[in-house]
C-alpha cells in the first residue's frame, strides 16, 4: 500500500494554548467592540487573523539569529541577504524594510502621485490603502471567475487581459507608474496567477511602456500552484519556477512574514538602479540606513534561510495540504468557500453560509464574531469592513466577495486544529436561521478602517 503523507518536518517546542469557555468569550469580544483586531492573544484558542510573522522558525533559522551582525552599515548580515535574493529572485538591488507595508510606502513614495492609475489583481488592504493615501486610484482588472467562489479555476488571481489594456490604452502611461501583480492574489481567495498570466501582463507593460511591480508576499505558494497546476512545469523545481515569474518584474515588494517564515521583515527587490537610488532615499527616511532599513543583523539572517526554506517543495507541499485538509472538511460539512482551495488561507462565503444578514450589516465580520464565539478561533473579515468607504463620495464599498478568511500559521498547527475549526464552523452554520442580524460601525477610522474599528451588535 501507498504510505500516508506525513509533514516534513518534526516538533521541537510546544507553546501552551488555553481553551475559554463560552462566557469569557461574550465578555472578551464586547469588550473588544467585536473587533476580532482587538482581542488579546491569551483570549483566542486557535488564531487564523493572519499567516503574517506567526509561523514556526526552523532550527537553522533560529541559529541564524546568533550570527548576526548589527553592524550600522555594511553588515555582513545585509550581504548575505542581498546574495541570497540575487540567487532566489533574481533582484540586483534590494532594501531592507521592517514589514511589506513598509516597503510598499517606500517605493510608493518614489513613483506614485497624485491622480496616478495602477491597475492590478485585487489590490490587498494596505496596497490600496498606500495608493489611496497619495490620492491615487487601485484599479481592479482581475479576471470574472475569481467572483464566482463555486467555481473551479487553476489561476483565480489572474489578470484579465481586456480589462488591463483598457486601461493601459485610454490613459497616458506618465499616470501609470505601474501594474502591480499580487502573487498570491490575497484579496480573491489565495489565488495564484499563472506564469503564462505574467507573460501577458508583461507584453502589455513592454507594449504601453509601464513599469510591472510584484507584491511577492506569497511567490512560493504561486509557484507551488504554477508546479502543480500549469501545463510544462510539472518538472521543473520551484526554484526555476520563481526565476521565471520574477523575470516578468521590473520590481517587488516583500513581507517576508509570510513566504520567508519569519517573525517581522520585509524587503523591496528593484531591477533599475536609478529607481533604487531615488528609493533609497525614502528608505533612509522611513526606515533606517540602506544596509539595515528597519531590521536587525539577525532577523536578516533569519530572512535569507527562510527564502531558502520557504522554496523547498516539500516544505510547499506539507503547508498547502494542511490548507487543503481544512478545505476538505469543510466541504463534508457542506460550508461553501472560494474554489480551489488557496495557498495560505480557506476564504469562507460569508453570504451563503449566513445569508440573512444583509450585506449593510457586515455578513462576514458577523460570522467571524460567531465563530469566535463557538470556539476561539479568530479569523479575520475579507469583506465590505475591509473594502473601506469610496474615498470621493465616502459611500460603503460592497465587494462581489464577502468572506471569512481563516488564515493558517506555517508549521505552527496540526490537523486536529483543523478538525476543531471546521466543527465549530459546522455549528454556526447549522444556526443560520437564528443569525439574522449583522453589526453596525460605532467608529472608524478614515482609511483602512478594518483594523481599529469599533462595531456593536444589532
Amino acid at each position: 500500500m501507498d504510505l500516508p503523507f506525513s509533514e516534513s518536518y518534526k516538533i521541537k517546542m510546544v507553546e501552551t494554548i488555553r481553551k475559554s469557555t463560552r462566557k469569557e468569550r461574550e465578555q472578551w469580544i464586547k469588550e473588544a467592540k467585536y473587533n476580532l483586531f482587538n482581542l488579546r492573544s491569551e483570549q483566542v484558542f486557535i488564531d487564523l487573523l493572519t499567516d503574517s510573522g506567526t509561523g514556526a522558525m526552523s532550527d537553522k533559522q533560529w541559529s541564524e539569529l546568533m550570527l548576526g551582525d548589527e553592524s550600522y552599515a555594511g553588515a555582513r548580515s545585509y550581504y548575505k541577504l542581498k546574495d541570497t535574493i540575487k540567487e532566489i529572485l533574481g533582484f540586483e538591488y534590494f532594501l531592507p524594510t521592517h514589514q511589506g507595508r513598509a516597503a510598499e510606502n517606500v517605493l510608493f513614495s518614489t513613483i506614485v502621485k497624485q491622480g496616478d492609475l495602477l491597475p492590478g489583481n485585487a489590490h490587498f488592504d494596505t496596497t490600496k490603502g498606500h495608493i489611496e493615501f497619495r490620492k491615487a486610484h487601485a484599479i481592479d482588472c482581475t479576471i470574472d471567475e475569481a467572483y464566482n467562489t463555486q467555481m473551479e479555476h487553476p489561476f483565480k488571481g489572474n489578470l484579465d487581459e481586456e480589462k488591463l489594456e483598457k486601461v493601459l490604452k485610454e490613459n497616458p502611461s506618465e499616470r501609470i507608474p505601474a501594474i502591480i501583480v499580487t502573487v498570491t492574489c490575497n484579496t480573491s481567495g489565495g489565488q495564484p496567477v499563472s506564469m503564462e498570466n505574467m507573460r501577458m501582463v508583461r507584453r502589455l507593460a513592454d507594449k504601453y511602456g509601464v513599469r510591472v511591480v510584484f507584491d511577492s508576499a506569497r511567490f512560493a505558494e504561486n509557484a507551488y500552484f504554477i508546479k502543480m497546476r500549469e501545463e510544462g512545469y510539472a518538472d521543473k523545481s520551484i526554484r526555476e519556477i520563481v526565476s521565471e515569474m520574477f523575470s516578468y518584474a521590473d520590481a517587488m515588494t516583500m513581507s517576508s512574514k509570510k513566504d520567508a517564515i519569519v517573525n517581522i521583515g520585509g524587503f523591496i527587490g528593484l531591477k533599475d538602479k536609478e529607481l533604487f537610488r531615488q528609493a533609497s532615499t525614502f528608505n533612509i527616511m522611513f526606515e533606517g540606513f540602506i544596509t539595515y532599513g528597519g531590521m536587525s543583523g539577525r532577523d536578516m539572517n533569519a530572512l535569507a534561510q527562510g527564502l531558502r526554506e520557504g522554496t523547498e517543495f516539500e516544505y510547499l507541499q506539507t503547508r498547502i495540504r494542511q490548507v487543503e485538509y481544512l478545505g476538505s472538511k469543510l466541504d463534508e460539512y457542506g460550508i461553501k468557500f472560494q474554489r480551489p482551495v488557496g495557498g495560505h488561507a480557506i476564504f469562507v462565503d460569508a453570504k451563503q453560509v449566513l445569508p440573512n444578514v444583509p450585506r449593510e450589516e457586515f455578513p462576514a465580520q458577523t460570522l467571524g464574531i460567531e465563530l469566535y464565539l463557538e470556539a476561539g478561533v479568530r479569523g479575520v473579515e475579507i469583506g465590505a469592513i475591509l473594502a473601506d468607504r469610496d474615498p470621493e463620495t465616502r459611500e460603503n464599498r460592497y465587494p462581489e466577495l464577502e468572506m471569512l478568511r481563516l488564515t493558517i500559521p506555517r508549521r505552527t498547527y496540526t490537523n486536529n486544529h483543523m478538525d476543531v475549526i471546521a466543527a465549530a464552523l459546522r455549528n454556526v452554520a447549522e444556526r443560520k436561521d437564528e443569525i439574522t442580524r449583522g453589526v453596525k460601525i460605532l467608529w472608524e477610522a478614515p482609511i483602512m478602517r478594518h483594523f481599529t474599528v469599533e462595531l456593536d451588535r444589532l
